[in-house]
């Protein structure tokens, strides 16, 4: 992949951009198999690849310069604004996009944030796109409500030149750090989800709720849990950490009892939305700290999955998972070190199987997939 910003060292987001990607693949392979030395992998598949441009489903975009010529893009190391609309992450539907909202900005007089005066209302544009029928979620990110009229003053302008807008909201970030969104959003279409489709399971993105950036990889990800678990005798199995429901949903089958649990209150209504959908009706999704449900909970699932965010499980559900015993753990990360450091605190499982999928190609980043089996000689014990 090309990039001009990157030649000319003014963007260093891509920081192995100059690696030839077959030479990054393997680096990982190598990174993550010194990583996890330490335990035998029954199973190794091979890494699976991203596509090497245009895979990016959202993009975060710092709003600078001024309200008749805004900068969408980062602060560039110099502190000077860089204008990221061709960043070739991207597809190609999202530059005419980015062109129309410059206008947008102007017309309804969307003043971008100036960090060190501390002054200004628009802080950040994020735009994702279904890969599933072409359709946008739009976000504002604002300091205030001061502008919020005249925002929806000129939504009828906006939604004439960008037809493909579905969902479009407001989220509201007063506080003056680098932090991306705030509490409060406000929607201002009649949609409230975008409809996404991996594989054959319908999913939906909402406005504050996490959703894969590489929905290809992401699809082969949730493809790969699905044969790994269909290989086994399951008819029980949690998903933790669950997120928009992707895993559980690949997972379940209509004779399984599927329980999902997430503290996103958002993401758990597209999961039950998406189970309602696939006729699933053995499954119950909560907003629960996926930590505690484990806790209270004296009934052992054939399966427990698990994909936590970057930190991992940590050391009590790991302690927990050891006490609990059930027969298999699947584990989805996408930060090895703690993987590596958790799958320590599960000495009664092996690794079964274990495949690198390369969500955050030309970085040094990328997700793994474990399948855990309780080693039969370790009996459980009391936390």
């Amino acid at each position: 992949m090309h990039c001009e910003l990157f030649s000319a060292d003014r963007c260093h987001s891509c920081q192995w951009l100059d690696k030839p990607y077959a030479q990054q693949l393997a680096d990982k392979q190598a990174a993550l198999a010194g990583l996890l030395s330490a335990m035998p992998v029954a199973q190794w598949l091979a890494p699976l690849a991203s596509p090497p441009a245009a895979f990016r489903n959202k993009a975060k975009m710092v709003v600078s310069g001024s309200v008749e010529r805004p900068v969408l893009g980062i602060m560039a190391r110099d502190g000077e604004p860089l204008d990221l609309c061709a960043c070739p992450l991207y597809p190609p539907t999202f530059a005419p996009v980015f062109g129309v909202l410059k206008h947008f900005i102007a017309r309804a007089g969307l003043t971008p944030y100036h960090v060190a005066r501390r002054r200004g209302e628009l802080k950040f544009l994020l735009l994702t796109e279904s890969r599933h029928d072409g359709g946008m979620m739009l976000r504002f990110v604002l300091r205030s409500q001061a502008k919020l009229d005249a925002l929806r003053a000129q939504l009828p302008w906006l939604r004439e030149r960008v037809p493909q807008l579905q969902v479009i909201s407001v989220n509201l970030q007063p506080v003056h750090m680098a932090i991306l969104e705030g509490e409060t959003e406000i929607i201002l279409t009649e949609d409230t989800a975008l409809a996404e489709r991996l594989n054959d399971v319908p999913l939906f993105i909402r406005p504050r709720g996490f959703f894969q950036t590489n929905p290809s990889v992401a699809a082969c990800l949730y493809a790969a849990a699905r044969q790994w678990v269909g290989e086994l005798e399951i008819s029980s199995l949690w998903d933790l950490f669950c997120g928009v429901g992707g895993f559980g949903l690949h997972c379940a089958r209509p004779d399984m009892r599927l329980t999902g649990i997430e503290i996103s209150a958002e993401a758990i209504a597209s999961a039950r939305q998406s189970a309602q959908l696939m006729g699933l009706t053995q499954v119950m999704f909560q907003a629960l700290d996926s930590t505690q449900f484990a806790r209270s909970r004296a009934e052992v699932p054939d399966l427990v999955l698990v994909n936590p965010p970057r930190r991992g499980i940590g050391a009590d559900l790991c302690r927990y998972l050891e006490s609990m015993a059930p027969p298999y753990i699947l584990y989805s990360s996408c930060q090895a070190e703690s993987l590596a450091r958790d799958l320590q605190a599960l000495p009664a499982y092996r690794i079964v199987k274990a495949q690198l999928f390369d969500m955050f190609a030309h970085t040094a980043h990328y997700e793994t997939l474990v399948l855990l089996q309780r080693i039969p000689s370790v009996t459980s014990f009391k936390p």
